[in-house]
């Protein structure tokens, strides 16, 4: 089927047609972890969301490069120019070296990310290796006049820039209404005014991380990374780039500007940003202190926390919301979507003991207008909560086939798996629990039940009321439901 999918652009506020600059190519850049400690739930919602777009863009039949950074340099406390790095803070304070700080928590990250099933994207660069592009962004911003060098470090000159272009068009805040008048009065700082950021940071003595440059001994700014990184494996224009909403002011209105600086022109087409997870109505996050790492979701260790939850609940609970909606934690709403996942994933094993009819009342159709109705909600902007409730219509039609109060033939069968199948696993990026091994003991324990429903009707067939009972007694004890229909014995857990 031919497919129309727009996608909400922050840049414009509205939702756009998605048209790639190059036909069947795309090129999205997601702004990825600063590697100082363990991924939380709010790590989860982009990581998630944009495996969702990329899973989706690739089904579309998409050629996506897919480029997810690792900051590992330049982020300094509170998002600000001043203060430490995040990592040397860490460093110093376990007395390892940097790397050592940034490689065992991109593995962390990587682990946590492939237990909820995030695909790993083509390219993973990391900001301390492109610190030569990140000169040469700096270098070229400064020849083009809309930055200067203060005592060893260099600042985008927000003012002058606002002079010919617009700063401020993606988060929509008017440079005007910025007071930077007490700074420049008392005279403190290398800044000329307030709002002008960081190009190149010249290292103090204590500082451990730093780099040689035309300018000093230092390291970027957090910044200059994603232009950098992102221009040299997208290119000077690229389709997609995506982020929390935290992220849109102010690292990527001062991208906007890095790139527009150096370049001329803005890099980006479409700009993507997912909501946040909030606690209490606050969003999480370590600067909060609020956090949950994923681990403890995993072991429920956290005191906010009342049981454990499995990755596969944690990626269902973020996918029942649509991406720029917000996401309140509770355990009372991961429990539910705990409900909700075991249903969906019931209903998908139950689909091999369907048994198909000739004169089926179902056929290809009701697949067709299933899969209708998933792409429609997919290719508006990517919304999953309306495909998981069109899933779960879904589930009640399959537990229907499989009491035997339904039917449907064998090509409307084959049609129904492959749609629910696509949508569950390949798109929404859902598993089965019960991996490997586990899967197969699954698989013959559901046929050993069978046999035994087979042995119950044959006991029925020749009045042995007392077997016959028995197994279905025994059964209920095991805590199996089973109900005799006209067709035949079904059974299931509840």
């Amino acid at each position: 089927m031919q497919h129309s999918l727009f996608l909400y652009n922050t840049l414009t506020r509205r939702k756009e047609l998605f048209t790639p600059i190059h036909p069947g190519h795309v090129g999205m850049y997601v702004c990825g972890p600063t590697v100082y400690g363990d991924a939380h739930l709010g790590h989860a919602r982009p990581a998630i969301t944009f495996d969702l777009v990329f899973r989706y863009l690739k089904h579309l039949g998409y050629k996506v490069r897919y480029v997810r950074n690792i900051t590992d340099v330049g982020h300094l406390e509170h998002d600000a120019d001043e203060g430490e790095d995040k990592i040397a803070k860490k460093a110093r304070l376990e007395q390892l070296e940097p790397m050592e700080v940034a490689q065992y928590y991109t593995n962390r990250f990587n682990a946590a990310m492939a237990k909820l099933n995030v695909l790993p994207p083509s390219i993973e660069p990391h900001a301390t290796g492109h610190i030569i592009e990140q000169e040469q962004l700096v270098q070229q911003i400064l020849d083009n006049g809309y930055a200067y060098e203060s005592n060893g470090s260099v600042y985008f000159d927000v003012v002058k820039y606002n002079e010919h272009h617009k700063y401020g068009i993606l988060s929509g805040r008017n440079l005007e209404d910025v007071h930077d008048a007490s700074r420049e009065l008392d005279g403190v700082g290398e800044k000329r005014h307030q709002v002008d950021f960081a190009l190149w940071k010249k290292a103090q003595p204590e500082h451990i991380m730093r780099w040689p440059s035309p300018w000093s001994e230092g390291f970027p700014g957090w910044h200059c990374e994603c232009t950098a990184m992102g221009r040299k494996y997208l290119g000077a224009h690229f389709d997609i780039h995506g982020g929390g909403m935290d992220l849109v002011f102010p690292h990527h209105e001062c991208e906007i500007a890095q790139a527009v600086a150096s370049q001329g022109d803005q890099m980006v087409k479409y700009w993507m940003h997912n909501n946040m997870i909030t606690i209490a109505g606050k969003k999480m996050g370590k600067s909060y202190n609020n956090f949950i790492t994923l681990d403890q979701f995993f072991n429920g260790s956290h005191e906010l926390l009342t049981q454990p939850y499995s990755p596969m609940t944690i990626r269902f609970f973020i996918l029942q919301a649509q991406y720029r909606s917000t996401v309140d934690f509770s355990n009372e709403a991961l429990q539910a979507s705990k409900k909700g996942f075991d249903r969906l994933m019931d209903a998908v094993s139950q689909l091999g003991r369907i048994e198909a009819v000739a004169n089926g009342k179902l056929d290809e159709a009701y697949a067709n207008e299933l899969a209708t109705k998933c792409y429609e909600a997919m290719d508006d902007d990517f919304n999953s909560p309306i495909v998981i409730s069109h899933l779960f219509e879904a589930c009640r039609v399959i537990n229907q086939l499989v009491d035997k109060q339904q039917t449907i033939t064998p090509t409307g069968l084959e049609a129904l798996t492959k749609v629910v199948n696509t949508f569950v696993f390949d798109i929404l990026g859902l598993k089965s629990e019960a991996e490997g091994g586990n899967a197969k003991r699954e698989e013959a324990f559901g046929h050993a039940i069978d046999l035994l429903l087979s042995l119950r009707a044959k006991a029925k067939a020749e009045k042995d009321w007392a077997t016959s009972d028995k197994i279905r007694d025994d059964l209920a004890a095991f805590g199996f439901e089973v109900k005799d229909t006209k067709e035949g014995a079904t059974w299931k857990l509840p």
